[in-house]
């Protein structure tokens, strides 16, 4: 740690008018805003998905939390100012387009969940995906309020401070230099531990500071924390793609989910979605829009029924209510813990003869026939283990749904190991 910005925290810190001393340690009313806005976020969720959001910023539970971020002083000042409807521009197109509404409010129920920050950003890097227009990092400072050990508050001024601070060049409307800015960020902060806090409002005040120009840089200030860059660029383009990787993962589970989705729909049955994904939608469509709300009585431990609720599709007969398929999507997750899932299911079920599919890329079709040939999985007495891969199911979706009765139709695209 160079001793110039050691230096530069101890100025920031014994300066009566900083901002670590008039908002950071010695406002009362920072801690309570902490839960104002994490309530408000919760009704913003809520609100987007019972559709009372509204088409404007003014009067939403939107400009409720941005109320409750710019009250912190001057350090938040025109936060809300991204966020204003402008309609010339259109923008944010997050109040007339009812799917961008609806991604933005997926992402704030995420970021609210989210117990790490590979699981925060990997939603950003999926929201940025989305390109919505004019709805850019100054989300950051929403996500800080929820977050405030691992994601930094961010405006014009934050950004000023780190060029100057850094010696770098950072762009304000770009996730990517947010995320950028934070590696940094996060970094310098564990050197500076013992002199400001795990909360990132410390560092991020001095950064503020820095960039109105209310602390100025030494004349001989040079590069104020030496990281090694071709380093640092490495570990955020690996963080990036690992990212990137689980959402095309995560897109393609999906999208297999609401095919059978669909065909169980045309086929007759009622279909049953895991209740961790229900709520997410694809090409604007919603697969809580197509499935029952809850299993039916099944007569079976509570811990019995949540399992079961996680299995990815289930089809129920409209009638007798009672399972007739099950199937586990595995892209990337063990196949050995889906067959499990599988054969437990039907234990739970009874003695009836049960067809349950595993759904598979083509890429892991030996993968699962070696594991199908395990002696433990070869006698199982109740159920018919059979596979489909992702391209059997892509090609024949249509012709599945039009010329199928049941679910014996899978067994024209299903495989099963010899």
């Amino acid at each position: 740690m160079a001793a110039n910005i050691k230096n530069l925290v101890e100025r920031y810190k014994i300066d009566s008018e900083s901002v670590y001393n008039t908002w950071f340690i010695n406002d009362n009313t920072r801690m309570k805003a902490f839960r104002s806005i994490r309530r408000g976020v919760i009704d913003i969720v809520y609100s987007i998905k019972e559709g009372t959001f509204g088409n404007d910023f003014k009067g939403s539970p939107l400009e409720f939390v941005l109320t409750c971020i710019t009250e912190q002083k001057q350090v938040f000042e025109g936060a809300a100012h991204p966020f204003y409807w402008k309609p010339k521009l259109r923008i944010p197109d997050i109040y007339e387009n009812e799917n961008n509404k609806r991604i933005f409010g997926q992402f704030l129920e995420a970021c609210l969940q989210a117990t790490s920050e590979d699981k925060i950003i990997k939603e950003i890097i999926k929201l940025d995906g989305y390109k919505i227009k004019g709805l850019g990092p100054a989300v950051a400072n929403i996500l800080y309020f929820l977050h405030p050990t691992l994601m930094p508050p961010f405006n014009t001024a934050m950004v000023n401070g780190f060029n100057a601070v850094f010696s770098d060049k950072k762009k304000l409307g770009s996730w990517q230099h947010y995320l950028e800015m934070r590696e940094v960020i996060m970094k310098a902060n564990y050197e500076l531990r013992h002199m400001l806090s795990k909360d990132l409002g410390a560092i991020s005040g001095l950064l503020f500071d820095v960039g109105i120009g209310k602390i100025v840089l030494n004349e001989n200030w040079e590069t104020a924390l030496r990281f090694e860059k071709s380093k640092l660029e490495k570990t955020l383009k690996k963080r990036n793609s690992e990212a990137e990787n689980e959402i095309k993962e995560e897109s393609e589970h999906l999208r297999v989910q609401y095919l059978l989705t669909e065909i169980g729909c045309k086929l007759g049955y009622d279909v049953f979605v895991a209740i961790n994904d229900r709520v997410k939608s694809i090409d604007g469509k919603s697969l809580q829009s197509l499935t029952i709300p809850e299993l039916p009585p099944l007569n079976l431990p509570k811990d019995v029924v949540k399992t079961i609720s996680l299995i990815d599709v289930l089809w129920l007969n409209k009638k007798t209510k009672r399972i007739e398929c099950a199937f586990e999507v595995e892209k990337s997750t063990s196949i050995y813990s889906g067959i499990l899932r599988l054969i437990d299911l039907a234990s739970s079920l009874g003695d009836k003869q049960y067809s349950f599919f595993l759904v598979a890329p083509d890429t892991r079709e030996k993968e699962i026939l070696a594991q199908l040939k395990r002696p433990s999985f070869k006698n199982v007495d109740n159920v018919a283990l059979r596979y489909i891969l992702f391209s059997d199911l892509y090609e024949h979706c249509n012709g599945l749904c039009t010329f199928g009765d049941d679910y014996e139709i899978l067994y024209k695209i299903a495989r099963r190991s010899v």
